[in-house]
């Protein structure tokens, strides 16, 4: 009976590696808001845009991803699938920090990330590249939060 009320105990203190619904970015709007007032920076292969916002009153997610794959580069679209799968992979598994420092600020902030490149990645490459994106967009929100205050 203990062993039972231990493990849940571990579940719920457990971080949860999620991508949900309401992690993605689908609203059309919101997506254009961010290709029109949005900021960027590139960290090869991929290209990063980011828009920061005041959180609204409605409670939802602070944090808000989108992927995208060239068709130019990858005409076939399970190529462009797969590298989409890979991005979003890397990203949930490594979008916590990011997540817990968004949601202490009252702010929210949306992501769209466009892969470049022209060839087919190793997954490796998405992963330690999605890291390096993550620390970039961390110094962003330090740097804004500090000017801000």
């Amino acid at each position: 009976m203990l062993e039972a009320g231990a493990s849940r105990y571990n579940l719920e203190n457990k971080q949860r590696y999620t991508l949900g619904k309401k992690d993605k970015l689908k609203s059309r709007k919101a997506i254009e808001q961010l290709f029109k007032d949005g900021k960027s920076f590139s960290v090869f292969p991929f290209r990063v845009l980011y828009l920061e916002a005041p959180a609204s009153g409605t409670p939802k997610n602070n944090l808000q991803t989108a992927f995208s794959v060239s068709k130019k580069h990858f005409k076939k679209a399970v190529d462009r699938n797969r590298i989409k799968r890979l991005m979003r992979e890397a990203w949930r598994l490594q979008k916590n920090i990011l997540a817990d420092i968004i949601n202490t600020s009252n702010k929210n902030f949306s992501v769209f990330i466009i892969y470049t490149g022209n060839e087919s990645p190793a997954y490796e490459l998405i992963f330690e590249k999605i890291t390096v994106v993550i620390k970039r967009v961390l110094k962003i929100i330090n740097e804004t939060t500090v000017t801000n205050t």
